[in-house]
């Protein structure tokens, strides 16, 4: 095995260390947003918390949007978020490798 394999190797497992084992050290844990640990902290300090503005979609079919709903428009921004970096290094990896191919 050549030494980029066993690197890369390496680095999947301690990838998945890092994320697998909080779940199972910390039994019965609740992991939740930044979100919500945000607004519980304001409502400890200022008792009558009030958010200065309602989320748009909210707004627009009236009520609390479904965790599902929520999920769905997380995983579209993820999508986007990594079409455009994806696109960008396949950019640069193209433009310097094609970069003086285009004389006549």
């Amino acid at each position: 095995m050549c030494k980029n394999k066993v690197t890369a190797f390496i680095l999947t497992a301690l990838i998945l260390l890092i994320a697998l084992v909080p779940l199972f050290a910390l039994k019965g844990a609740e992991f939740g947003g930044s979100d919500d640990a945000g607004s519980q902290i304001v409502e400890s300090i200022q008792g009558n918390y009030e958010p200065w503005f309602t989320p748009v979609l909210e707004t627009l079919i009236g009520g609390e949007l479904p965790g599902e709903i929520e999920s769905l428009f997380f995983c579209v921004q993820t999508g986007i978020g990594v079409g455009i970096i994806a696109y960008s290094f396949g950019y640069l990896a193209a433009r310097k490798k094609y970069k003086g191919d285009n004389q006549v």
